[in-house]
Formats: structure tokens, C-alpha cells, sequence
């Protein structure tokens, strides 16, 4: 556990330093595009910062291979040299596509080559686990079919939601936490020594995502792009896949009997991890709603629109920092719940936890569309928004609010006349303009062409 952590904090350390310098890189070069309608941070922000998190990513596997225990994944097994090229292919892809906007034809193109190249060198499935039927093993074309299907979902997932600042690193962080604890848990407790490697690229990948984090929160300096989001949902399915579709459930020893019986009394064990999409259920689950929003409506799937779950959130009435959080809760929720039920999967409490916590996200969720007013005797006790507003109050306010508009307009159409920004100009900062800042700059202005 030592030496993962230390892997941990190593890459988390090596991708927080250097995204200083490569926001910098990108405010040079340019990887700042101009503001799009689906966009929600309102100034133009440097990408490129999945350029900090593959060298983060190299710093761990390079730390990983001069431990004392952790080198023996990298001498029994070829998966981190695997991981590593189909991760230099798919960052390079992204690279490219933040700078120049490449076509997504030829990102899909790309991630498929890049699972290839992670298949060719063995990190593939071999077989699954199914209940009622046993181990079935896969042919080298079903594998292979299966594994590029999984990477290029999971890849594509990460990549529609990150849409919030924070949002996709956040989200890919607590599946890869929920995800190290179970493979730990594997490698650890029952032996196997198959599931160091997956445990080792859910250690690495926390670090990235944690490493990034404090340049991404909102209003974030920076945004990883897709060198970032594609590389991280890579890093997820390549884990996923090495101790999903490699590891033998009789090898696990739990019950006695027939290979059949074994595998179908160890299924709660691998729902976390048959699939990907089980661990990140939200971004897959907004992928699927895309491709059907889209399709329906006669759209390209890779056409971008406002139509994420995330944006909804802000649609509802919810703030960006609120509604990351709401997305981190239902992500943990799942995450974490279907690791407890793997664990003990005949725990009645796991599952009424579950339940209470979804009414818990719900009613969060659902929160801004209901405006509780508290009684005229508890007004004293809650804050100004949940009081009732007496009608002379009320008639005063219609007055200053019509006055407010008026001066609103009045102040943006001097803004509206100024010339756009550019990359690399000397006032831009890059960082999303919500706050207060940006409306001081707008007020002073008005008031200057007064």
C-alpha cells in the first residue's frame, strides 16, 4: 500500500507543477478557442491541460518500475507497456485536436487504433464471467471486438461530460478510488497477483485527476481538453479491462463446486467491473441520452449541443459549483454502493443506505424547482430568499428591479461593441469570468462612456 500511495502522490505532484507552465504553453500557442454556444464559462480558457496529465501519467509508471514490489508488474506483465503506448496515441490525438479541431470521424478512427495497440500487446479480454453459464472464453476477434468496443464507450463517456469545470476529473477520481479499492482488494486479500496492474492504474490515475484538480475547479484556469478527458477514459477502461476480462473467478477460491455455480455466486463481485459503464454510469448514461437526443433529431451523435445532463442541472436552477457537487454525489453514490454490494452483496443495509441516499440526491436535485416559504412567525430565524414578501415590498421592488434592467442595457452596449478576444493578448487571463471581476470591468466602462 506504501509504494501505491507513493506512486499516487508522485503522479499527483509531477501533474499540479506542470500545469502551471503548460497554461502558459497554451496561452502561447494558441489553444484557446473562441467561446461556443454550448460553452458555459464566458471567456476564452487555454486547454491543453492533458499535456500536465500524460507526463503525470509517465512520472507514475516510471516511479512504479524502481519500487521494490511494484516492478514485478512491470517483469510479469506487459499491461503498463501496453497502457502506455495506446495512452501516447490517443494524447497525441488529443493534442491535436485542441489546437486544430480535427474531425470527430478521425478521433473515433484514433481511439479505435489506440485500443488495438493496447490489444497487441495483450492487455485484452480473454473471458467473461456469466451467470448461469460459467467462464466463457472469448475468441481472439471476440476479444478484441469487445475490448475496442469498451475503450472507445468509456473514452467517449469521459469526453461528453466533461462540460463543468471540474466536472470530468472530479467524476473520473471517485470511480478510480471505488475502483483501487476493489482491485486492491483482489490483489491483497485473495493473492492474485493479475490484479496488480489494474490496481497500480487506478493508483495512478487518482493522481492525475487530483494533481489537475486545483487548476480545473471553477472558474477553472484551465481546461484538460481532450488530450485529457480521452487520455484519463482511457487509463479507466484499460484498468477495468486488465482485471475484468483476465482474472479467473474460480482462481478466487470463495465457494466450492462446480465452475458454474462459482461464477454465478461471484457475479455481485463483478458488477463494478463487467462493465465499465457500471462504475461511470453517469457519463455513460449522458452518452446514450446524447446519442438518442441527437439521432432523434436528425444530428450528427458527435454533433455538440446543450443538451448534458450537466447542463440541464444549470437549466433546473442550480449554480456550476452546485451542480458539480450533485454530479460528484450520484457518481460516489454509485460507485461506492455497488463496491459495498460486491463486498457483501446479502447485506439488506447496503441497500436501504442506497435507497435513503438516492432520496437524498433527489431531493437535492429537484431543490431549486421548489421555493420553501417559512411561516410569519419563523421569518426571524431563516434567511431573507425563504420569507414572504408583503405587498407593499413588493411594489417597491418592481420599480428598482425595471430601473436595474434599464441601466443593465444601458451598460452592455458598450461591451457588446468591443472587439473580441484574442490568444495571447496582454489583459487575458484566461480563466472563466462569473465572478465579480468581470462585471466591476463592464461597470467601469459604462460609466466612462457616460
Amino acid at each position: 500500500m506504501r509504494e501505491y500511495l507513493l506512486t499516487l502522490c508522485i503522479t499527483a505532484a509531477v501533474t499540479y507543477l506542470l500545469t502551471g507552465p503548460v497554461r502558459k504553453f497554451a496561452i502561447v500557442a494558441g489553444a484557446m478557442p473562441a467561446i461556443r454556444a454550448r460553452d458555459v464559462h464566458r471567456e476564452p480558457t487555454p486547454r491543453l491541460g492533458g499535456i500536465a496529465m500524460f507526463f503525470g501519467l509517465c512520472a507514475g509508471l516510471l516511479v512504479a518500475d524502481h519500487l521494490t514490489n511494484l516492478s514485478e508488474v512491470f517483469e510479469n506483465s506487459n499491461e503498463p507497456r501496453a497502457l502506455l503506448s495506446g495512452a501516447a496515441l490517443i494524447w497525441l490525438i488529443g493534442v491535436l485536436d485542441d489546437k486544430f479541431e480535427i474531425d470527430a470521424l478521425i478521433k473515433l478512427g484514433g481511439q479505435m487504433i489506440a485500443a488495438g495497440v493496447m490489444v497487441m500487446q495483450g492487455l485484452t479480454i480473454l473471458w467473461l464471467p456469466i451467470p448461469g453459464v460459467g467462464n466463457v472464453a472469448l475468441t481472439q476477434w471476440q476479444g478484441t471486438l469487445l475490448t475496442v468496443a469498451l475503450v472507445v464507450i468509456t473514452i467517449n463517456a469521459v469526453n461528453f461530460v466533461d462540460g463543468l469545470d471540474g466536472l470530468a476529473a472530479g467524476m473520473v477520481c471517485i470511480a478510480s478510488c471505488a475502483f483501487f479499492m476493489y482491485a486492491y482488494r483482489i490483489w491483497y486479500s485473495y493473492g492474485i497477483e493479475a490484479a496488480a496492474p489494474a490496481t497500480l492504474f487506478a493508483a495512478i490515475l487518482m493522481g492525475m485527476c487530483l494533481g489537475f484538480l486545483p487548476h480545473n475547479m471553477h472558474p477553472a484556469r484551465i481546461f484538460m481538453g481532450d488530450s485529457g478527458s480521452m487520455l484519463i477514459g482511457l487509463v479507466l477502461a484499460a484498468g477495468a479491462i486488465s482485471v475484468t476480462g483476465q482474472i479467473d473467478p474460480d482462481a478466487m477460491n470463495l465457494f466450492s463446486g462446480s465452475e458454474r455455480n462459482t461464477v454465478h455466486q461471484t457475479v455481485p463481485v463483478y458488477i463494478p467491473l463487467l462493465l465499465p459503464l457500471t462504475i461511470i454510469a453517469i457519463p455513460a448514461a449522458d452518452l446514450v441520452l446524447a446519442i438518442v437526443r441527437r439521432t432523434w433529431r436528425g444530428q450528427s451523435p458527435f454533433a455538440a449541443d446543450r443538451g448534458h445532463l450537466h447542463h440541464r442541472l444549470l437549466e433546473i436552477g442550480h449554480s456550476h459549483s452546485r451542480a458539480v457537487l450533485i454530479m460528484y454525489f450520484w457518481s460516489a453514490l454509485i460507485a461506492f454502493g455497488a463496491l459495498a454490494y460486491s463486498v457483501n452483496s446479502a447485506s439488506m443495509w447496503i441497500v436501504l443506505g442506497v435507497a435513503a441516499l438516492s432520496f437524498v440526491g433527489l431531493v437535492l436535485l429537484l431543490l431549486p424547482r421548489f421555493t420553501p416559504r417559512a411561516p410569519r412567525w419563523a421569518e426571524a430565524f431563516v434567511p431573507p430568499r425563504y420569507r414572504r414578501r408583503r405587498p407593499e415590498e413588493a411594489a417597491a421592488v418592481a420599480p428598482a428591479a425595471s430601473s436595474a434592467a434599464y441601466a443593465t442595457e444601458d451598460a452592455a452596449e458598450p461591451v457588446e461593441q468591443r472587439s473580441p478576444l484574442v490568444a495571447g493578448a496582454a489583459r487575458l487571463n484566461g480563466a472563466t469570468a462569473l465572478g465579480a471581476r468581470s462585471r466591476l470591468l463592464d461597470r467601469r466602462k459604462a460609466e466612462t462612456s457616460r
